[in-house]
């Protein structure tokens, strides 16, 4: 009897397992270069800690390598993160054979998901190259940006102008992306403004808005808010539709300062991306069914901080980039909201398409 209660007792907890809710939206946040060193170079240039370190429901540890090299570029660990599979350095959305791999972008959008892309550095570059594009070189930004007539998310944020129009290969992509009823936008002003903002994502194409020749100023070069007031922009659209979103979020430039060894860059990037996750977070905890979580692709630099006898916000931190490129140390990974106690402890930049699909209960 008791034999056959407990067999019942585990089938019961099974079926309530398999029948959880599943994540309705997620929404992948990524620091480029952004190591824990980094992170924590925000907490001590500003005396508090960070949305990203303190309100944290769970954390992990991140392995970086790529399928050829132990310290990975910015392609292939964007392809890690968007399609689930490492890839020699250099590849976009491929597999080191050089055949093409569905990102979680591209499975969310066929399940029926609405999808969007917010960066500080042009839209085709590495990282949010790997979400929605496939090529064997990072490089070649004339042929990513023409995957966008194949696939595009609904929204997209970023820099990158100047591949839509006057290109080396003369290819009319704006007029081709326009056939398409998609809709282009040349400043952030003007995005903001527009009034494609009061449509819903199921139900028009794809918004575009290429805010920059290339990547969006740096926040010492003054970019202002533009990155939390994008991704609560982003949000704001996406979450209308009522089959849940996918969206993918860089700080870009956090890379870029620390491969110029610029502390008080890296600081400023830092703080600002954080202020992003804010956003994210705070929606999250309003919403109850979305996952956040925030990773770094690599760390960038090699960063020490060091003994400071004087250390005071606003001040600049002594520190040491010991390198100008990437190391191949583990990132921090900061969960936030549903799902989050699915995540391990350790894991590899590769695992994250499995264990958000799963969450979601994507299909396809």
């Amino acid at each position: 009897m008791r034999k056959t209660t407990l067999t019942m007792l585990l089938a019961l907890l099974s079926l309530t397992i398999s029948a959880a809710k599943p994540v309705k939206n997620v929404i992948f946040m990524i620091g480029d270069g952004m190591g824990l060193n980094q992170a924590y170079s925000g907490v001590m240039a500003q005396g508090e800690p960070l949305v990203m370190m303190s309100q944290a429901d769970a954390m992990a540890l991140q392995e970086t390598w790529s399928a050829n090299k132990k310290i990975t570029d910015s392609a292939a660990s964007g392809t890690a993160l968007a399609c689930g599979e490492k890839t020699k350095n250099g590849m976009i959305g491929m597999g080191p054979d050089s055949t093409e791999i569905q990102s979680i972008l591209e499975k969310a959008a066929l399940n029926g998901k609405s999808t969007g892309i917010v960066v500080t550095c042009y839209l085709f570059h590495a990282t949010p190259a790997a979400f929605f594009a496939h090529n064997v070189t990072r490089k070649d930004y004339e042929d990513i940006s023409r995957d966008m007539l194949t696939f595009s998310p609904d929204i997209m944020i970023g820099g990158g102008r100047k591949y839509m129009e006057n290109r080396k290969d003369a290819f009319p992509l704006a007029a081709e992306l326009q056939a398409q009823g998609k809709q282009l936008f040349y400043s952030w002003e003007a995005f903001q403004q527009s009034e494609a903002l009061q449509g819903r994502p199921d139900k028009q194409e794809s918004l575009i808005a290429l805010c920059a020749d290339e990547n969006l100023p740096s926040m010492t070069e003054g970019r202002g808010n533009y990155l939390p007031e994008a991704v609560a922009t982003a949000i704001d659209y996406l979450s209308k539709d009522k089959d849940g979103f996918f969206l993918m979020v860089e700080g870009s430039a956090i890379d870029f300062r620390c491969h110029a060894s610029d502390i008080d860059g890296t600081v400023a990037e830092t703080i600002d991306f954080d202020k992003a996750v804010q956003v994210a977070v705070d929606f999250a905890r309003k919403d109850k069914n979305t996952l956040v979580v925030v990773t770094a692709d690599h760390e960038t630099g090699g960063l020490s901080l060091l003994q400071s006898e004087d250390l005071q916000p606003g001040k600049s931190l002594k520190h040491k980039f010991n390198v100008s490129g990437h190391t191949g140390v583990a990132v921090p990974v900061y969960i936030f909201g549903a799902g989050a106690e699915d995540y391990p402890a350790f894991m590899q930049n590769s695992d994250h398409k499995a264990i958000m699909s799963k969450l979601m209960k994507l299909k396809k």
